[in-house]
């Protein structure tokens, strides 16, 4: 489990669908944002809505598939999929945190939501930090786990275990979910390249642009994490209204996450209750 952790940290609106096969209601459909057409689902009604970002690699469900039941008494939860990754489609360009975060913000904006929520898994941790700097406007709170800004933030070897790694390293519940929704094998393939390649070239941000994020941040890491505590520890420092929270397992296992959950763990439960009882103070005024 610990090589599948290193190796994946990582227009018009369809008619909005009713899913009669949960207690509540999903109202799914796709948006035409910045040249690609991006998929989300919105859970629940609300004021402030909770938006949720995977991580590399990965679909709403594996990131959230366990998690967001145990959120369903927050409100309104808009889940997305990012470029290339589950049901949305792919541009001529790199991934990078820049743009997913874009597109995450012209969605909201789409969705004629001017303000939210904003947790993200991996990944979608540090597009959460991105959205949080670059569109400040928008965000009222953040919840971003495992998450880094700097390379050194990774545990050791995670680039060197990175750099050979083949689609058949690739964990096979994030395979298989993708191909679920997009039985496209070279599509597949595309998304593990970029995801790759993103990591890789990964380039440091500063201490500067993490200081100026001005939400209320909750970070939380694992025990076991491939992000390291000192790191996330680092981030807390930097970020001016910032809560650490520090829960046992490895990454992704305790919201649940489809390559680590352990077996009748009830730390979902506890991760859902932090994060829910975090955002339920009043919202803060820009």
């Amino acid at each position: 489990m610990l090589v599948e952790s290193l190796l994946f940290l990582w227009s018009t609106p369809v008619n909005a669908q009713q899913n009669n096969n949960t207690e509540k209601s999903i109202k799914a459909g796709y948006a035409p944002i910045n040249g690609i057409k991006m998929y989300y689902e919105i859970h629940g009604e609300g004021n402030i809505p909770l938006v949720l970002i995977h991580g590399g690699g990965s679909t709403i469900e594996t990131s959230f598939g366990n998690l967001l039941p145990l959120l369903s008494d927050y409100g309104k939860i808009i889940a997305v999929e990012l470029q290339a990754h589950g049901r949305t489609s792919d541009r001529n360009a790199p991934e990078t945190f820049e743009q997913d975060a874009d597109d995450v913000v012209a969605l909201l904006k789409y969705l004629k939501i001017d303000s939210a929520n904003i947790l993200g898994f991996s990944n979608g941790g540090t597009t959460t930090m991105q959205i949080a700097i670059r569109h400040p406007e928008i965000v009222n709170k953040i919840v971003v786990i495992s998450a880094n800004y700097k390379r050194v933030g990774l545990i050791a070897g995670f680039f060197e275990g990175m750099q050979p790694a083949k689609i058949d390293n690739m964990p096979q519940p994030l395979k298989s979910a993708f191909l679920k929704l997009t039985p496209d094998e070279g599509k597949l393939q595309t998304m593990f390249e970029k995801d790759k390649n993103r990591m890789l070239n990964f380039k440091d941000y500063t201490d500067k642009d993490i200081s100026s994020i001005k939400a209320d941040a909750l970070l939380i890491v694992a025990q076991n994490d491939v992000i390291t505590i000192e790191h996330t520890l680092q981030m807390a420092k930097l970020i001016p209204s910032a809560q650490l929270v520090v829960l046992p397992g490895n990454h992704g296992s305790f919201i649940g996450e489809a390559c680590t959950i352990e077996k009748n763990s009830q730390t979902p439960k506890a991760t859902a209750i932090l994060i829910t009882d975090f955002l339920k103070d009043k919202a803060k005024v820009h």
